[in-house]
């Protein structure tokens, strides 16, 4: 700990102590990577692709002839139109909801249907071409579609690779020049392609299965020994393969809800093209897949997936019937013998549910189905099938409907579109979760009750908690906005596995941000599924839930909600708060918030200043809103960050002053401490609090360089 000095008071009042610590560059960490969002209606816009017997794509249906559904309940459409390259055939175009026909349909009575012009932006359509992890052969064969697919095309076309991360090869262009050279590299990548290990765990469980049945015969001999070592092995291996599985589910999906969010703004009808070899869908990342499929289907994108590995020598179901029998025979060996396995990996049926991903058809199917597009699979000619993606893109019909369910609660909401013409094929999009914001960023399936809270304007209380956000105007990074959320751990449910000794919480946190005119603009979240054992539950708690992300906002005034819901129990407390965020100028003086420090810790020993609230070897955590007991608490800590500007070589002015119901109390110098390399003076003081009566207060720090000013407040609370 520093050396602690006395300032000089200029009032006799209080005294303040000031720790000095040299600054250090800090580090932006990691934030919700695109979490920006935009509020949209409730109205539900979809898009509905008809072809006939053929395949050929019809274009002379009107309102009346569709019937949309959501959960069975019959909607009434708001708009209809037919976005199409060719006129439209029939009398389409001349039909308006005041016609005779649409009159008669309670569905359609309101709709006046369009067809898309020349000049009209639906028209633009926009396709990221994705290649996934693929062997060479399926990278070569996925190339020469691509190639062949784009060919003159007039829409934006972008380029992207699914490795450990997206890589972005071509960002959207309409130069389809640009776009073969980046599926040319595409062609040539080399990916990090992971080897499965399940051919040589299904031998260890052989191998087990028959040491577990000697050991039985001659408990004497050595089996027990070749037992556990078999054991052992199998549970690496077991580890390895989800890991791996998890890893590359993880990043697949993780790159394609950045090319999701992305298309959102663009006009028209948007598709991805994924070539694949199939989606890796372990339990760990299923949550992940459906905010996938959710975010598609909210930003109008439409996944047509390719099974890139053409006509297989094998069945896709061979290595899950593998797998499964694997599984089952060591499970039926230990069951017959009484052997209790002490690898939890070692399941048998239990992990059924993950093996059928095993298929590439699953994955891939139900990403293509789920989101209104199509799955070409067991095919060698690719490039016949992509000419489908291309009629879809240009021909199709768009149409929106107000849900009669106004409750916006979370759930899924399945949309079915039906057609009065007989002998037609309808595509469309599946479905949608019902939550009274449009968000660009994927919304997680355990977000969804939060943001159905925030969405249906309930503010449950259920249990204490604290929010506060900050801004730190850092040079170079001037919307650095840390939001923290705390609670105690103890007040979210502990489902205790008697069986498995052990203990597990499912509880998330949740900050929404809004600017002025309540537009939200960024989602901030955590999920915390913690878990140990049985025997510590109760230590746990007694423990503390500290949130803490990151945003960058734009200069401006924001109000956040803070909502941490508790899935176990269906609790949830709400928590709102404001934040400004001066405007960014270098050339001028800048001041952080002005942060009432709830306790200290040491920095662990040579850990670099990441956060803007390290101070040196100190680390130093907010008060979120609490009030301070003078019992307990002799002093009130406080800290704030001031920016010099540019070429400035004097430290600037600063003055502390105690304020109550707006009338000044004490105002006092503070001496700050050299700057660093980027002209930071980090400054932490302490309020002795004996002489401080309880009350409300507002502490202001004022700062003084040249003709500039800055100044900044925070309220606090002191009781007996």
């Amino acid at each position: 700990m520093r050396t602690l000095k006395t300032l000089l008071s200029l009032c006799p009042l209080i005294a303040v102590v000031v720790v000095a610590g040299r600054a250090q560059t800090p580090q932006t960490t990691d934030t919700q990577d695109g979490q920006k969002v935009v509020v949209g209606s409730s109205e539900v816009l979809f898009d509905v692709v008809v072809r006939d017997k053929r395949g050929r794509a019809v274009t002379d249906l009107s309102p009346a002839d569709f019937e949309v559904y959501e959960d069975g309940v019959r909607q009434q459409l708001n708009s209809f139109r037919l976005v199409s390259r060719e006129p439209a055939g029939g009398d389409a175009a001349g039909r308006t909801a005041g016609g005779a026909e649409p009159a008669k349909d309670e569905g359609a009575a309101a709709v006046r249907p369009k067809v898309a012009g020349a000049d009209d932006a639906t028209r633009l359509s926009a396709v990221a071409i994705v290649f996934d992890r693929l062997t060479p052969d399926a990278r070569a064969r996925a190339r020469q579609a691509a190639l062949a697919y784009v060919g003159a095309k007039e829409d934006l076309v972008g380029v992207f690779l699914t490795d450990l991360s997206l890589v972005t090869l071509q960002p959207f262009t309409d130069d389809m020049n640009l776009v073969r050279q980046a599926i040319e590299k595409a062609g040539v990548s080399s990916p990090s392609l992971y080897t499965s290990n399940n051919a040589e765990a299904r031998e260890v469980r052989k191998r087990l299965a028959d040491a577990i049945l000697e050991e039985k015969r001659n408990p004497q001999g050595g089996a027990g020994l070749l037992k556990r070592q078999l054991e052992l092995m199998l549970w690496d291996l077991e580890t390895w393969e989800d890991a791996q599985r998890e890893q590359q589910g993880n990043a697949t999906l993780a790159g394609l809800l950045k090319i999701s969010a992305a298309l959102r703004p663009l006009p028209g009808r948007k598709a991805v093209v994924l070539f694949s070899e199939g989606l890796t869908l372990p339990p760990t990342v299923l949550d992940k897949f459906r905010a996938l499929v959710n975010a598609a289907n909210r930003n109008n994108v439409s996944f047509y997936t390719i099974d890139a590995a053409g006509l297989r020598a094998v069945s896709k179901t061979q290595e899950t019937r593998l797998e499964i029998e694997s599984r089952s025979n060591l499970r039926m060996t230990q069951e017959a013998t009484n052997e209790e396995s002490k690898v939890p990996m070692t399941k048998g049926l239990e992990r059924n549910e993950d093996l059928l991903n095993l298929n590439p058809d699953s994955g891939l199917g139900q990403l293509a189905n789920q989101t209104g597009g199509s799955y070409l699979t067991d095919t060698n000619d690719i490039r016949a099938g992509l000419r489908r993606v291309d009629d879809d893109l240009h021909t199709y019909y768009l149409m929106s409907y107000t849900p009669q369910n106004k409750s916006y609660d979370g759930s899924f909401r399945k949309i079915e579109v039906r057609v009065r013409r007989p002998g037609v094929v309808v595509q469309s999009r599946k479905g949608y979760f019902a939550i009274d914001a449009s968000f660009a960023s994927p919304v997680l399936a355990y977000e969804l009750p939060a943001l159905a809270l925030l969405g249906s304007k309930q503010r449950p209380d259920s249990f204490p908690l604290n929010a506060a956000a900050f801004s730190f105007p850092e040079a170079g990074d001037a919307g650095r906005a840390p939001f923290l959320v705390e609670g105690g751990a103890g007040e979210f449910g502990f489902k205790v596995d008697d069986a498995k000794k052990s203990y597990q919480t499912d509880f998330s946190i949740v900050v929404v941000i809004r600017d002025e005119a309540g537009r939200v603009v960024q989602k901030l979240s955590n999920r915390y599924e913690l878990s140990g054992p049985a025997g510590e539950l109760e230590s746990a708690k007694q423990g503390r839930v500290l949130f803490y992300r990151e945003a960058d906002l734009a200069p401006g005034v924001y109000s956040f909600e803070a909502v941490a819901y508790d899935a176990q129990t269906g609790r949830a407390s709400v928590r709102t708060g404001k934040l400004e965020v001066p405007e960014a100028d270098d050339s001028r003086l800048r001041l952080s918030s002005v942060v009432i420090v709830k306790r200290v810790e040491k920095a662990p020993a040579g850990q670099k200043a990441a956060s803007p609230f390290q101070v040196g070897d100190l680390l130093l955590y907010p008060n979120l809103g609490e009030a301070t007991n003078k019992e307990a608490s002799k002093q009130l800590p406080f800290f704030f960050t001031l920016y010099a500007p540019k070429g400035s070589r004097a430290a600037p002015k600063t003055s502390v002053e105690l304020l109550q119901k707006g009338k000044t109390l004490a105002r006092l110098p503070a001496e700050l401490n050299e700057p660093d390399a980027q002209g930071r003076y980090q400054y932490l003081a302490a309020l002795p609090l004996e002489s401080i009566p309880p009350g409300e207060y507002e502490l202001k720090v004022t700062a003084v360089e040249g003709t500039n000013s800055v100044s900044r407040s925070a309220s606090f609370t002191v009781e007996k």
